[in-house]
């Protein structure tokens, strides 16, 4: 049996799946759950090394993760991922056990560092910087992040707050894990492997998001067959904290769009 700790949560039939982000856990997405919970099965997932799932053995892969999941989660479920977590969603699409119906990414992106072709990610230089300093002092490391992550959100303070409060709520993350994930994030790039997935697909960014350029998921959108994308005017990165129900009326929507 697998050793991931999945939440279920609420009273609809359609299944749906949260995947959270980088040093993060499910409990990170309560304003969202609540704004859903009377819509779907809500399947939160806290990842190898992170939250209840402190101890797994998995290693932080997301085809690990995926095998894992097999038989937790049932076929047809709308799959959302956060940040990282939607490298973990984009991986279920390839899975003919899981099945996903949909896809939702929130402030999510096929390739988190630049590159030549792609100046909508986080300078290499930067991301190095950031990974060294994870080395020396995760807790300020991670502080730091959580900072980024709500940095010109209309709700910024409040969102801080909230991810503050969350982070450390089910204990803290394994530090091994999140040099894993940050490695995930460094040699990751899904931008080609996007044009193959034709599940009805959903981009949310927040327009004054500095980890993940708005752009980036505008592009990414443009390069799927079946996808749309949503910019929150006021939102950061963490947009569904401060406005969960935007994004819960964006989910509701594309589910009742047909595969």
């Amino acid at each position: 049996m697998s050793d991931l700790a999945i939440e279920t949560i609420g009273t609809g039939k359609q299944p749906l799946v949260l995947i959270h982000g980088w040093a993060m856990h499910g409990g990170i997405f309560a304003p969202l759950v609540r704004a859903l919970s009377n819509d779907f099965s809500l399947h939160v997932v806290d990842l190898p090394g992170h939250g209840h799932s402190r101890d797994s053995a998995l290693p932080l892969d997301p085809a690990a993760v995926c095998r894992a999941l097999r038989g937790r989660i049932p076929p047809g479920a709308l799959w959302v991922g956060w940040s990282m977590g939607g490298l973990f969603a984009l991986e279920a699409t390839r899975d003919a056990m899981l099945a996903p119906r949909a896809l939702s990414l929130l402030s999510s992106t096929p390739r988190f560092v630049q590159a030549p072709d792609w100046p909508q990610g986080m300078p290499a230089a930067q991301f190095d910087a950031f990974e060294q300093a994870l080395g020396t002092d995760y807790r300020a490391t991670v502080e730091r992040f959580l900072a980024l992550e709500v940095l010109g959100d209309i709700h910024a303070q409040t969102d801080l707050r909230a991810l503050r409060h969350e982070i450390f709520a089910r204990g803290t993350p394994d530090p091994a894990k999140l040099r894993e994930g940050l490695g995930l994030l460094a040699r990751t790039d899904l931008r080609e492997a996007l044009q193959a997935v034709v599940l009805p697909t959903l981009w949310v960014a927040g327009r004054r998001d500095r980890v993940v350029p708005p752009e980036a998921q505008r592009l990414a959108a443009a390069s799927m067959p079946q996808a749309r994308y949503l910019e929150l005017p006021r939102a950061a990165h963490a947009g569904f904290i401060g406005h969960p129900d935007a994004v819960a009326a964006a989910l509701r929507d594309l589910t009742d769009r047909k595969p």
